[in-house]
């Protein structure tokens, strides 16, 4: 069986790369690795890391994906602090599905140490 690399675009398997967060064998050492984590989640359908991953105060009650959503790739074009000296991060990315793409500046936070997805600001 042929290995494939990561949904979040860096040459690494997915087990070695976002897997390992997914499966909780560690946590995503910068907000950009938390966000590339995030988009893999919703490429594989992975409700339960994405609410994980969610700050407690902007985070849904449950989240519904769509399993016809396909997702095709994902560029990160700006990212602003977000590392192990920052508390506070952000990351812009354009995210690429069947059909069109997403553009956003996602904020993130540290919440306990760990880094987690706040919100979000729709670009054009």
């Amino acid at each position: 069986m042929a290995t494939r690399s990561c949904p979040c675009g860096l040459p690494e398997t997915y087990e070695a790369c976002c897997g390992r967060f997914h499966h909780g064998a560690s946590a995503a050492p910068t907000a950009q690795a938390l966000m590339r984590s995030r988009y893999a989640a919703f490429v594989r359908l992975d409700a339960g890391y994405l609410l994980r991953t969610w700050h407690p105060r902007t985070r849904p009650a449950r989240l519904d994906l769509d399993p016809g959503m396909r997702w095709t790739g994902l560029e990160i074009l700006d990212a602003a602090d977000g590392s192990a000296f920052h508390s506070t991060g952000s990351v812009t990315f354009r995210a690429s599905f069947r059909g069109g793409s997403l553009h956003e500046r996602s904020r993130f936070e540290r919440v306990d140490g760990a880094w987690v997805y706040v919100d979000g600001e729709f670009l054009s």
